[in-house]
């Protein structure tokens, strides 16, 4: 968990103006929801390796006495936790307020998580996620305007060139069963198939061999890694030639319908690449699944994908569900100083002798006029004061003596 000097704030501040203003151009609705979730909806199954790293509030009115009986249950410690996605807290929003919201509900989420990770360049135990969720829409018109919307927000941000990653759950487990894999193996099998990019084929297939699951399977899914590499293209034919055969052709179709929408979307561009080995560890998907990829980092930048189950726990009734997480802290971190958003921004250097109603009317006269502006008393070290001023976002100053007018203000650049 960090904290944020102010020119850093103000850098954060810029890049969420910007994903807000693209998000909502596209129709996206924001929702607030609280920090806190009941711990039994955290803690129900559907948020994968994230349930294990949740933080849990104690329960009020715990003595010392209650804490050690219950030290075995957690679920007798706390009735609380800090929500570590948005997603949960959108399904759990979605159930209580449906008769309020649109058949089709487009949201956006824009709020600090929380993961008791280890703390690492990139990895935050709070960080901010900026999700946008489509509500109620089974088609592939869901994640094109997904897609399409958070390519926009890329580009809007000077990181044009990004594409997205690609697969459907569906066809992972259909080609799992092709394979011979049994449906119990499947979860540990799809972990290790995770680890493709890290280990390479031989690493995974290594790794199948020493899970002790099925051993013609682990065969059958060896031979297809070493088979010849194909022409990758987001169509019916790239597809199916990446994928083994017996694979339903409505999850083939979705695809291809998916990338003739964002084409269309995109201006004839297909941003899309289609990866069999895309899995996405969260539970909760159901369908398509994907990830925004730049070229300039070998990283993923966010990413998403279809979970219509999880709303039905919550109200009753299925309902479908599609989302799409920016890698906010990646982004920020990614963009240089360059692309702050421009304003004029002023530091007013006074002498001790000025009267103070003089400074706040020379200040105010400025602020009207759309600067952005700072009083600060001339010190012995005017290099330092400059140099923080600088450091703060500033861009120039003006000295104020007893003298200065308005029209006498004489402006110089900080840098």
């Amino acid at each position: 968990m960090r904290d944020f000097l102010p020119a850093d704030k103000a850098r954060r501040e810029r890049v969420l103006a910007v994903i807000r203003e693209r998000y909502r151009a596209h129709g996206f609705d924001e929702i607030e929801t609280p920090v806190m979730e009941d711990y039994d909806r955290l803690h129900a199954g559907i948020g994968g390796d994230n349930e294990k790293l949740s933080f849990s509030i104690l329960k009020r009115g715990m003595d010392a006495d209650g804490i050690r009986a219950a030290a075995d249950d957690p679920a007798a410690l706390a009735d609380l936790g800090l929500r570590y996605d948005l997603t949960v807290p959108l399904a759990r929003f979605f159930a209580t307020h449906r008769a309020q919201l649109p058949a089709v509900f487009r949201s956006i989420q824009i709020a600090p998580v929380w993961r008791a990770e280890r703390p690492q360049k990139g990895r935050y135990r709070q960080f901010m996620q900026c999700d946008i969720d489509i509500i109620g829409d089974a088609s592939a018109r869901a994640e094109a305007e997904l897609m399409t919307a958070s390519l926009d927000v890329l580009d809007a941000l000077g990181l044009e060139g990004g594409s997205i990653r690609v697969n459907d759950r569906r066809a992972l487990d259909a080609m799992l069963d092709v394979f011979g894999f049994a449906p119990d193996e499947r979860p540990g099998v799809l972990i290790t198939i995770d680890k493709l990019d890290k280990v390479g084929p031989t690493g995974v297939v290594d790794e199948l061999r020493g899970r002790g699951v099925n051993a013609s399977a682990v065969e059958a899914f060896a031979v297809y890694l070493e088979r010849p590499a194909v022409e990758a293209s987001f169509d019916e034919a790239g597809i199916r030639a990446a994928l083994p055969d017996g694979i339903p052709d409505e999850v083939v179709a979705h695809l291809v319908d998916l990338g003739d929408t964002v084409a269309a979307a995109r201006g004839g561009a297909v941003p899309l690449v289609f990866d069999p080995f895309l899995v996405r560890g969260m539970g909760y998907y159901t369908g398509t699944i994907f990830e925004l990829a730049h070229p300039s980092v070998d990283y993923s930048l966010g990413g998403g994908g279809r979970y219509d189950g999880m709303i039905g726990r919550f109200l009753g009734q299925q309902v479908p569900a599609v989302g799409f997480s920016i890698g906010f802290e990646r982004i920020v971190d990614l963009l240089p100083d360059a692309d702050a958003a421009e304003e004029r921004t002023v530091v007013l250097v006074h002498d001790r002798d000025v009267p103070f109603a003089r400074l706040l009317a020379l200040k105010t006269a400025l602020i009207a006029d759309g600067a952005r502006v700072r009083v600060e008393q001339r010190a012995k070290n005017m290099k330092a004061l400059l140099e923080r001023s600088a450091a703060d976002g500033y861009a120039s100053f003006a000295t104020v003596n007893a003298d200065t007018t308005a029209e006498t203000l004489e402006f110089k650049p900080l840098s």
